[in-house]
Parts: C-alpha cells; sequence; structure tokens
C-alpha cells in the first residue's frame, strides 16, 4: 500500500502568503498557484494587477513542478532541439510548462506540492517562487 504525502490547505496558504509578500516587495503583482503532488490544484491567488493570460500559465508551472519533480527553469535548458526533452513542453495536453517560475515543493526529500508564479518576467515569477518557499520552510519547520 502506497501512503501519500501532500500539502494540506494550511501549508498551500503559507505558499501563497510567501509569494504575495514577495511580489509585493518587487513591484509585480501575481497569480500564484500551489498543487498536489499529483499536479491539481490546491489554492490560487490572482493579485490586484496580475495577467489574466498568467492564470492558466502559473497553474501549469505549479503541475509541472509537482509531477515533474524540477524547476520549470531547468525544462526550459533543456528543451531545445537536439536534445532528448525536446518537445515535452507539449505533453500533459499542453500543460507542461517550461517556462521559469514553477517549483517542486518537498519535506524530507519528497515532493509534496508544486508551485507556480506567472505575470512578471521568468526570472521574477521564479524569484518569487523560491522565496514562498523559503517562507513556507521558515513558517513551517519542515526541512527540504
Amino acid at each position: 500500500m502506497l501512503q501519500i504525502q501532500r500539502l494540506s490547505n494550511e501549508e498551500a496558504a503559507i505558499l501563497l502568503e510567501g509569494a504575495r509578500r514577495k511580489s509585493l516587495e518587487i513591484g509585480v503583482p501575481m497569480c500564484t498557484a500551489v498543487t498536489d503532488e499529483s499536479g491539481h490544484l490546491i489554492q490560487f491567488d490572482r493579485m490586484d494587477g496580475g495577467k489574466v493570460s498568467s492564470i492558466s500559465i502559473a497553474i501549469d508551472k505549479a503541475f509541472t513542478g509537482a509531477v515533474a519533480r524540477k524547476g520549470t527553469h531547468v525544462y526550459n535548458q533543456l528543451c531545445v532541439p537536439g536534445k532528448g526533452t525536446f518537445g515535452i513542453h507539449i505533453t500533459n495536453g499542453g500543460h507542461f510548462s517550461i517556462i521559469g517560475g514553477g517549483l517542486p515543493v518537498t519535506v524530507g526529500g519528497v515532493v509534496v506540492g508544486g508551485i507556480g508564479v506567472s505575470s512578471g518576467t521568468s526570472d521574477e515569477d521564479l524569484v518569487v517562487a523560491e522565496a514562498a518557499v523559503a517562507y513556507f520552510r521558515e513558517r513551517t519547520g519542515l526541512a527540504e
């Protein structure tokens, strides 16, 4: 029998709070999605001014972070013609994202969810996602 570890709603809210704090700090209103370990949406936040087009992008980034177990920025570097992963961005019904800003959320070496951030540049999105995960660790005391 498998035992699944996943983020709770309370923990997802902490990730959203961390993302919101960093977004305010850098002055870029973001759309942020948090998924469980299988890529299904737990919570979502669109700040005032967050781009409408970024809603689905944030969700796809969180999905990718969770199910691929790597940051979306990693796949951006790997998904180029001639590489073995080229074309991965059109898998999973087009929900696999290679745009920076999606990360897995791990606890004790186990992926328990994903976070996706969108509305800024991919670099800004990644900074906010990383800050959200750091805030999550600080608030929960859970180790990576």
